[in-house]
C-alpha cells in the first residue's frame, strides 16, 4: 500500500459509515494525536465503539488496528513541527528515566531494522557501488553527518567519492551537473525531509544515474526517487533525530564495501600510517610516555 493513509482516507470517505466518517474526520483534522492512540481511546475521542475503529481500519485495507496506526504515524512524523514533535514525544517519554528510555528505544530501532531490511538489496547497493566510475553523497541538516561519516570512510577505500556540501541549492547542481549513467548518487533524509536532497535525487534520475537511498520507510520521498533503498528506523526524541539504527546501516555499507577491496584498503593504509606519523597526525605512545606511565605506577606494579 504506497498510497498514503490521508489519501486513502479522503478517496474512501464517501463509502464510510456514520461512525467511521467520525473517526476519518478526527484522523484527518488531528493525525498527530491520532497516530498515538490506541483502539480504546480513539473510541472514545471519536464517540464509537471499539468495533467500529477496528472495522474503519480494516475499510481502509489494514489486516490489523496495528496496522492501520503505524501508517498514520509513518505519515504524521514527516509532518510535525518542532514544537509538535517536543509535546508529543514528552507525552510519551519517561522522563524520569531519560537514559533508559532513549536507549532502549534506540535498541528497539536497530531491531525493527535488522528484521526489516533487504540483504538482497543491501547486496545490490554494495555492487553498484563498487562498480560506480563515481560516487556522489547528499545529505543535509541532520543528514549531513551521516553523509560526512560514510564519505570519509569511502575515501579511504576509492578515489572517486565527492560528498556533496551545500549552502544554496545551487551549489549543489553545480557539484552534480557532470554525473553520467556510470556514477552512482546516494541520498539519505529522514523526517522532515530535505527538499534539496530531493530535487537533487530527482536531477541524477532524470540523468539516468543510478540512485541508492538511505531512508526510513516505503512512504519515503527519498525512496520514490531511488533505484535501490536501505530502509533504517529513524524516531524522534524530543526535537532530536534518532539516527542510530542508520548509522548502524552505513557501518555496514562500509564494512562491506571495505571487505570486498581488502588489498586496496591495505596498500591505502601502508600509504597513510606514513602520513600520519611524518606529519604527527596522531597521538601516539613514545618511551617519554612509557617512562611518565612507569612513575605514575603504584610501587607494587614497578
Amino acid at each position: 500500500m504506497n498510497q498514503n493513509i490521508i489519501g486513502i482516507i479522503t478517496e474512501r470517505f464517501d463509502t464510510l459509515s456514520k461512525g467511521q466518517k467520525a473517526i476519518a474526520r478526527f484522523v484527518l483534522d488531528h493525525y498527530d494525536k491520532a497516530a498515538y492512540m490506541n483502539v480504546e481511546q480513539l473510541s472514545q475521542v471519536t464517540g464509537v465503539s471499539e468495533a467500529t475503529v477496528v472495522r474503519f481500519s480494516a475499510e481502509l485495507g489494514y489486516e490489523k488496528y496495528h496496522n492501520f496506526q503505524h501508517a498514520l504515524w509513518e505519515y504524521a512524523k514527516s509532518k510535525l513541527t518542532s514544537v509538535q514533535r517536543m509535546e508529543l514525544t514528552y507525552g510519551r517519554l519517561d522522563t524520569e528515566n531519560i537514559l533508559s528510555s532513549v536507549l532502549h528505544a534506540d535498541i528497539d530501532k536497530i531491531r525493527t531494522t535488522l528484521s526489516d531490511l533487504d540483504q538482497k538489496e543491501f547486496d545490490a547497493v554494495v555492487n553498484v557501488i563498487a562498480k560506480a566510475r563515481r560516487v556522489y553523497i547528499i545529505g543535509l541538516r541532520s543528514a549531513s553527518y551521516l553523509a560526512g561519516l560514510l564519505g570519509f570512510y569511502l575515501n579511504l577505500i576509492f578515489d572517486n567519492v565527492t560528498v556533496v556540501s551545500s549552502v544554496s541549492a545551487s551549489e549543489i547542481f553545480e557539484q552534480l551537473y557532470r554525473i553520467n549513467e556510470e556514477d552512482v548518487v546516494i541520498g539519505i533524509s529522514f523526517p522532515r525531509y530535505s527538499k534539496r536532497t530531493i530535487n537533487a535525487l530527482r536531477y541524477a534520475k532524470s540523468k539516468g544515474v543510478t540512485v541508492v537511498g538511505i531512508t526510513d520507510g516505503i512512504l519515503s520521498p527519498i525512496k520514490a526517487n531511488a533505484d535501490f533503498a536501505l530502509l533504517a528506523r529513524s524516531d524522534m526524541e524530543s526535537f532530536v533525530d534518532s539516527l542510530v539504527a542508520p548509522l548502524s546501516v552505513i557501518n555496514a555499507l562500509i564494512v562491506a564495501l571495505a571487505a570486498r577491496n581488502k588489498d586496496v584498503l591495505h596498500t591505502n593504509f601502508e600509504l597513510l600510517e606514513n602520513i600520519w606519523h611524518d606529519y604527527d597526525v596522531y597521538d601516539t605512545v613514545d618511551d617519554n610516555d612509557l617512562g611518565h606511565t612507569a612513575i605514575l605506577q603504584p610501587e607494587a606494579e614497578k
